[in-house]
């Protein structure tokens, strides 16, 4: 007879705002159609852990001269891995869609980019990959982006560029979301003037639990908040706690969210094949359920964090 919380985790709609995967299981030659301990996301378990909306994102930071190939070599690897999986997997590219794969029972599929320089500085690049399915990219990694500085720059003090404020334009006409994870605090506060749309940070927690550069501050989780946006807690350890990273703690960080923001604007966004290693693999997300009702949290209120938040914002930005 299973628990209760494996009842609600199962009824929930469960997203993940972040993982690397396409490129772990790329580099390692391995399909993710196959059950393998070398990775922490495949397409069995991600079956097996309930996961019904997951952000598969390409990070394209390393490709040097070429952000683009990069990118595209990836999401061409991840298509035709998946070509006899159209059945139980959907790339969403617009709301409907979204609403269809959750219906019909599919693993629902966000093509993301983390990192801006994909673009090669050409909204008509953005364009084309909106074409191709794209629905998420992070304007910055750590370093700077032609869109903007990213945390490892700050002590520049510099935020959105002109392209980056033309980038977040276009990105709102389109329907791709905004993803602040990683960018300068600057920028973060940039970008929350110029976008019309709810913003993200797909993966990151809180400084105020655990004062590393790719966490953001108390007044930035609340601006994010007063524009509807949402933030994925992550499960990198250095994120969590800067000595003793644990599941508790990184509890501790959602219900900071909750106190200071409300329950509407947190969600899980593991970073899984990209350092998100406090769980072992993407199996272990009932804990983060059970976890949850254990601290009080109500059956309505724990679905919104498992997914509901992040399905909220998505119908919002999706076209």
């Amino acid at each position: 007879m299973k628990a209760e919380f494996e009842k609600i985790h199962e009824e929930a709609v469960v997203v993940d705002s972040h993982n690397d995967t396409i490129m772990a299981h790329k580099r390692l030659g391995i399909s993710l159609k196959v059950r393998t301990d070398k990775t922490q996301v495949d397409l069995p378990r991600l079956r097996e852990a309930g996961v019904d909306v997951s952000f598969f994102a390409v990070d394209v930071t390393r490709a040097i001269k070429n952000h683009l190939t990069y990118a595209l070599d990836a999401f061409g690897f991840f298509e035709k891995d998946l070509e006899s999986s159209w059945n139980e997997v959907s790339i969403i590219a617009t709301r409907n869609d979204l609403l269809e794969a959750t219906r019909k029972g599919n693993l629902a599929i966000i093509l993301a980019i983390e990192n801006s320089d994909a673009l090669e500085g050409s909204l008509n690049v953005l364009r084309m990959l909106f074409k191709l399915g794209v629905r998420s990219i992070g304007l910055t990694h750590n370093p700077r982006s032609l869109a903007a500085d990213g945390v490892g720059e700050s002590r520049t003090g510099g935020g959105l560029t002109n392209f980056g404020v033309h980038l977040v334009e276009e990105m709102n006409k389109l329907g791709i979301a905004v993803d602040l994870a990683h960018i300068s605090e600057k920028g973060f506060w940039d970008v929350l003037e110029v976008s019309r749309k709810p913003v993200i940070v797909s993966h990151g927690n809180c400084k105020a639990l655990c004062n590393h550069r790719r966490n953001i501050t108390d007044e930035q989780i609340r601006g994010l908040a007063s524009k509807g946006g949402v933030i994925g807690v992550t499960f990198v350890p250095a994120f969590v706690d800067e000595k003793k990273p644990s599941l508790p703690r990184l509890i501790d960080h959602i219900d900071h969210i909750v106190e200071i923001a409300g329950v509407d604007h947190v969600g899980i966004g593991s970073d899984f094949d990209g350092g998100g290693t406090l769980l072992k693999d993407v199996t272990d997300l009932p804990k983060i359920t059970k976890e949850l009702l254990e601290r009080g949290y109500s059956e309505c209120e724990v679905k919104k964090i498992l997914g509901g938040n992040f399905l909220r914002v998505l119908s919002d930005i999706l076209p």
